[in-house]
């Protein structure tokens, strides 16, 4: 399995590096806005990739409610965090794509207001998870982060319901809409390589979740111990 894991690392970096070369050099330059379009090839699948991550904690934190067991927890926290890294990505690389093309760093349109948002919630997540000192920290996180996950559709649908700043969507946005062919081969490789960072950096943390359990039931023994002598 660890050989395995390796291997599937391996295999993430050199999707990395080939999507990078994809998007920075095969794609064409886009003739309104220029090279800094490039953004886009990463600027979404960052969204994309945090989406799949605050899925998985969804799903992992209904299974920590109905069985209560640690390693849906573990799996939780792991993707909550990962999920907020690149959710951070999003808030950070959309103003740097925005000022050049919109001339404006920020504005308080639907995609960006619910992105906000929902990075917002997760942080309340990792927080509560990391100062709550009660009995039920797990389940309050666990209850928090079903109801944030709700802000998830909203945000992939605001530009289909509400008017923004956003232009409307690029794929399946009706007539006129798509991509270059060479940009959508860009675009699919950075998907790709994205989730796949994702993926391993999620099972990273989970890892190092269950060993922090670890050492805080040793020490919570030794402490059991002490006390009984």
């Amino acid at each position: 399995m660890k050989q395995l894991f390796i291997a599937f690392i391996v295999l993430t970096l050199g999707l990395l590096a080939y999507s990078t070369y994809q998007g920075l050099v095969v794609a064409p330059t886009e003739q309104t806005m220029g090279d800094v379009q490039r953004i886009f090839y990463y600027h979404v699948p960052s969204a994309w990739t945090a989406g799949v991550c605050f899925f998985v904690n969804f799903l992992a934190s209904v299974v920590y409610l109905w069985k209560r067991n640690t390693a849906s927890d573990a799996v939780a926290a792991a993707s909550a965090e990962v999920g907020v890294m690149f959710c951070t990505i999003v808030l950070i690389t959309g103003p740097i794509w925005a000022r050049p093309v919109w001339g404006i760093w920020w504005t308080w349109d639907a995609r960006l207001t619910t992105t906000l948002v929902l990075w917002l919630i997760y942080v309340s997540y990792l927080m509560l998870r990391r100062f709550s000192a009660g009995g039920q920290t797990q389940v309050l996180a666990a209850a928090l982060a079903i109801f944030g996950f709700v802000d998830v559709p909203i945000v992939y649908m605001s530009i289909r319901w509400f008017r923004t700043q956003h232009p409307s969507p690029v794929m399946g946005g009706g007539e006129n809409s798509g991509l270059n062919p060479a940009m959508l081969h860009a675009f699919f490789w950075n998907l790709l390589s994205f989730t796949c960072v994702g993926i391993v950096l999620m099972a990273l943390r989970y890892r190092l979740q269950r060993l922090e359990e670890e050492v805080e039931a040793a020490h919570a023994a030794v402490a059991l111990q002490g006390g009984a002598r």
